[in-house]
């Protein structure tokens, strides 16, 4: 039994393919199998149903998966620990974001955090959150960025800032046309959202949530999957969305004749980095949580814990 072995049983489970798997441990597919069968047989027992689509593991396989997992995060935590008691930073970090934050913060710090810390080796990738959820659960990412509280879950949350939302309407939606808004002045029917799967969809509905929608039947409905396409479709046609406030930090003088700010108690997100109680890479988490804050525009960092919008 080998580590390799251990790496090779937890990418199948982990992708249910073949092909998949073995193209993330970077071998080829024949490769990864053969590794698999010679564990097998080793073990006597069979770790994957190889009949079914996709591949499943076995009643025993999965506790063998189980444990491997755990050899295998024992065996990265000892490289983590050392590098933890050294004074540089350095090291593996794995870091899943959302999609409503991505494309508006990593460009504020990323670049310089990785000119400024360039023996730190850093993957980030998009995810919703409920699917760096689940990647948090399995150590497939050391860390998320995304939006909290989150509830019956135990991780270690560490709050970022706190973000503003605001109302963005087209040129043509007269009665938007103030400085401030209440929420109950919305109403939801009239809202571009994004596709169902997005936590900030929830956040939205729930801070509409008050304004009945109406029992006239919608002729065209529409979810986008992005916040950029929300923009698009307002400006481009009739209606109103709610964005996040970093997502107009760049608009120009014409866009921003169409933001309006919510009326007190104003609306926030809480914006967290996560990770697993057990997280052993204390340091590196800390350097990005700093190198995050000292990028933000300064009124983000003035704004406290207001009316938090949950998330269903």
């Amino acid at each position: 039994m080998t580590i390799v072995q251990l790496e090779y049983i937890v990418a199948l489970d982990t992708y249910k393919n073949f092909s998949i798997a073995a193209e993330k441990c970077f071998v080829t597919q024949p490769t990864l199998s053969m590794q698999i069968q010679k564990l097998e047989e080793e073990l006597g027992i069979k770790i994957f149903d190889r009949s079914k689509k996709p591949v499943v593991s076995t009643e025993l396989g999965k506790e063998v998966i189980e444990m491997a997992r755990s050899v295998l995060n024992g065996t990265k935590a000892i490289a983590d620990i050392v590098n933890e008691r050294k004074e540089t930073i350095k090291g593996n970090l794995r870091v899943a974001i959302i999609p409503t934050l991505a494309p508006y913060l990593l460009p504020l710090f990323l670049q310089k955090f990785l000119k400024k810390y360039d023996e730190v080796n850093l993957k980030i990738i998009e995810l919703t959150t409920e699917k760096i959820i689940e990647h948090l659960k399995e150590n497939l990412v050391d860390a998320g960025i995304f939006v909290t509280p989150i509830e019956n879950y135990s991780f270690n949350i560490i709050p970022l800032f706190y973000e503003e939302f605001v109302l963005y309407s087209s040129k043509n939606e007269k009665r938007f046309q103030s400085s401030e808004i209440l929420a109950d002045e919305i109403d939801i029917d009239q809202l571009w959202l994004l596709e169902e799967g997005h936590c900030f969809r929830s956040q939205i509905i729930n801070i509409c949530n008050r304004q009945k929608s109406s029992n006239e039947r919608k002729r065209f409905q529409y979810e986008a999957g992005s916040i950029e396409t929300l923009i698009k479709l307002v400006e481009r046609n009739e209606g109103i969305t709610i964005l996040p406030e970093l997502a107009a930090l760049d608009f120009k003088p014409n866009q921003l004749k169409n933001v309006m700010r919510f009326k007190p108690p104003v609306p926030v997100r809480e914006v967290s980095i996560v990770t697993n109680n057990d997280f052993v890479k204390k340091k590196l988490i800390e350097t990005l949580k700093n190198e995050i804050l000292v990028h933000l525009p300064g009124k983000l960092l003035e704004k406290k814990k207001q009316k938090v919008v949950k998330f269903d």
